[in-house]
């Protein structure tokens, strides 16, 4: 019994590590070494103003009345030649006077839909009604660096290259509230691994706040798509071609305003993985894309899969080994590692009940959103087995969304 319990232990561990880290460190070391024999730098030559393409940025959004004025303005300044940006904003069933606010800048295409069906159905809307090569998608709420538009286009000079991410950030405030720091730190990790990832081959995904890609691969996914970025990008993926990401291109936008915020959308996002998983089945063949295959396992499939029930399964083992111990053995490995989880634990729920305190202590909130992160999946499972997950996107409440 002991035995069989040290086996479920060590196995545990192991997912733990390899999915929230292991993954990422040898993505570093592998690319140090391929790059000590011989392995070459990304670089691109600066493209003529004459000869850069023509970019239709799409803004598919849905009641963003408080930012209309911010992101047609943000994305009117981009850095890019006169006559070649068209922004294309498709209004998903406003009524909040979104669509009024919209019509008062000439230079925006507005596409108004009165009934609302869904992110995806507007931005399928808004590629159909598109005419240039590249297709840039943004969110309403989030504010582009001015050189996003020619970093992004300058991958593109890589035939290999089908789908570009950017690299997304979040606003720095006084007084940030708690969810906002987690998923402030959440994401810091996310980007260098994003960028271990597209060294290596390809980025595994991109996000809505910013990514673009060529007019030619963009394909219609299922009007109840509950991921709509990730599984645009990885059926180009799937392709052939791969996924590039640029830091140099920055969207940035306010966290959410509090955990029961922040947990709304960690659930529908958790209820979208396992939708994406079951529809990308593809990717689980290792003979078509090896180096596609092992990413998305490592990066992706195991922190949705597995890693969740391994965080439960080493708990529970480690527990029961050092019960089952004659006596306490304070200098054993599994007692050691009995006292690190629940110091962890108790760190996350000191984060839990500090998350309203005016004397904040960040460094206990990465626990916590951790552990909150992980109990969304399981939360995510279920609403997708029960089919109860909405495609209308419930929007959730932004923590700057007062001061615009």
């Amino acid at each position: 019994m002991v035995h069989t319990l040290e086996i479920i232990f060590w196995v545990s561990g192991f997912i733990i590590f390899y999915a929230f880290g292991g993954y990422g460190i040898f993505l570093l070391f592998f690319l140090k070494i391929r790059q000590v024999f011989g392995g070459k730098n990304l670089t691109f030559t600066e493209t003529p103003d004459d000869q850069l393409p023509e970019v239709n940025l799409i803004i598919a959004a849905y009641n963003e009345s408080k930012y209309v004025d911010l992101k047609i303005r943000n994305s009117l300044s981009l850095d890019y030649p006169q006559g070649k940006l068209k922004i294309i904003w498709v209004n998903d069933g406003s009524d909040d006077g979104t669509p009024e606010l919209v019509a008062n800048y000439p230079e925006v295409i507005l596409l108004h839909n009165p009934k609302r069906s869904g992110k995806i159905e507007a931005m399928n809307r808004g590629v159909e009604f598109s005419t240039a090569p590249v297709l840039m998608f943004s969110d309403a709420n989030t504010l582009l660096s001015a050189n996003s538009l020619r970093a992004v286009v300058a991958h593109f000079q890589d035939k290999t290259v089908g789908c570009v991410a950017g690299e997304k950030q979040f606003f720095k405030e006084v007084n940030q509230p708690v969810a906002s720091v987690g998923e402030g730190f959440y994401w810091k990790i996310e980007s260098w691994l994003k960028r271990l990832d597209y060294k290596f081959y390809s980025t595994i995904g991109a996000t809505g706040e910013l990514f673009a890609v060529r007019r030619e691969l963009y394909s219609r996914v299922e009007p109840d798509t509950l991921l709509d970025d990730f599984m645009i990008s990885m059926r180009i993926a799937l392709q052939g071609l791969r996924v590039a990401y640029e830091p140099a291109a920055v969207a940035s936008e306010h966290g959410s305003s509090n955990v029961k915020e922040e947990m709304k959308r960690k659930v529908r996002i958790a209820a979208g993985c396992y939708q994406s998983f079951f529809r990308l089945k593809k990717l689980l063949n290792p003979f078509s894309n090896p180096k596609l295959f092992f990413q998305y396992v490592s990066h992706k499939v195991l922190r949705w899969t597995l890693a969740p029930l391994a965080l439960i399964s080493i708990l529970l083992s480690n527990t029961f080994i050092v019960m089952g111990q004659e006596q306490f053995q304070l200098s054993s490995i599994y007692s050691i590692a009995l006292i690190m989880q629940v110091l962890f634990y108790l760190i996350a729920f000191a984060g839990y009940l500090s998350q309203n305190h005016p004397i904040r202590i960040k460094y206990i909130y990465a626990p916590f959103y951790f552990t909150a992160m992980n109990y969304a999946m399981f939360k995510g499972f279920f609403r997708f087995l029960k089919g109860k997950q909405n495609v209308l996107w419930e929007k959730a409440a932004r923590s700057g969304e007062n001061k615009n």
